[in-house]
């Protein structure tokens, strides 16, 4: 329909219902009704009368002539738009390519690193690596524990706050919570540099940091316990059993007249709390109460 026949009705509110909707699709069917309110809102002589139609026409003309100088605002501002979006997603692929895992109370995971290396993390840990970067720099860092079978080729480092382990390939286990620190090799050679020390194992030796002082021993096994769903100890102060054990089971742990600093050699299931409970307590003469929701008392066992 002509534009300006659909005015001159709308002026005169003579719009049938079809003439309406196609008035009300026009692009200045907004501007034509602000400038129609706006006029309504002045008086003169306490009489206000519709404009006519070639007025309307004008003041029409008049206050689109400015509008149009502004439209070059709108293009830029997608341009910028588009400018801003991409720029995010470049800084996003570029930087923010940090891999990082972590796994909850009674969780285990296994993660292969871009290299074919393999992590499997135990509960309660963290592991966190840069995937951009990985080919030039195989290093992560690791909080909590995790046993580590590196594919052969450059350095491997993980860094933990209590030290740093460096290889080119083989197997190993690595436990730091707080200031315990302990690394078992299981396969090829690792460089440990901890507490201002370097120590070289081969497979079968472990290296240990516990109440400030380091030591070397001997692991038993082909590979740690936990990845079979059993904690293992060889001389551990129980405070780090019960520790280990909050942890495998997700829940909390109370201590009644228990020498947390006592030594423990020995295991626990991760499947079945009251076997694990009698496995700890047993050796200890300790004795258990499981108690409402997550709650366990251990307690020292009453003399006869």
């Amino acid at each position: 329909m002509n534009k300006e026949y659909l005015v001159k009705k709308w002026l005169s509110d003579e719009l049938t219902d079809a003439e309406r909707e196609a008035f009300e699709q026009l692009d200045d069917f907004q501007l034509h009704k602000d400038i129609l309110d706006n006029a309504a809102q002045f008086k003169s002589s306490g009489f206000s009368q519709m404009d006519s139609f070639d007025t309307f026409s004008k003041r029409l003309n008049e206050v689109a002539k400015p509008v149009r100088k502004m439209n070059w605002v709108k293009p830029l501002l997608r341009i910028a738009s588009v400018f801003v979006i991409g720029f995010s997603i470049y800084y996003f692929f570029l930087f923010n390519d940090v891999v990082e895992v972590q796994t909850l109370a009674s969780e285990k995971t296994t993660i292969e690193l871009p290299d074919a290396s393999t992590v499997i993390v135990n509960a309660m840990s963290e592991v966190r690596y840069s995937k951009r970067k990985w080919q030039q720099k195989r290093e992560l860092k690791l909080q909590g524990e995790a046993f580590f079978d590196v594919a052969k080729g450059s350095k491997f480092s993980v860094i933990t706050s209590e030290g740093t382990v460096s290889v080119l390939g083989t197997q190993f286990n690595i436990k730091q919570r707080g200031n315990y620190f302990e690394v078992e090799c299981f396969e090829g050679i690792v460089k440990v540099t901890s507490q201002n020390t370097s120590e070289q194992l081969k497979a079968g030796d472990r290296y240990r940091f516990s109440n400030g002082q380091a030591s070397l021993g001997k692991t038993l096994y082909q590979q740690p316990q936990w990845t079979k769903n059993v904690s293992s100890f060889d001389r551990i102060p129980i405070f780090e059993v019960i520790a280990e054990l909050e942890r495998q089971y997700n829940i909390e742990v109370e201590m009644d007249k228990v020498q947390t600093e006592r030594l423990f050699t020995g295991g626990f299931v991760h499947d079945n709390l009251e076997n694990a409970l009698k496995s700890i307590g047993e050796p200890l003469d300790l004795d258990y109460a499981i108690e409402a929701g997550n709650h366990v008392r251990l307690y020292t066992r009453e003399k006869k």
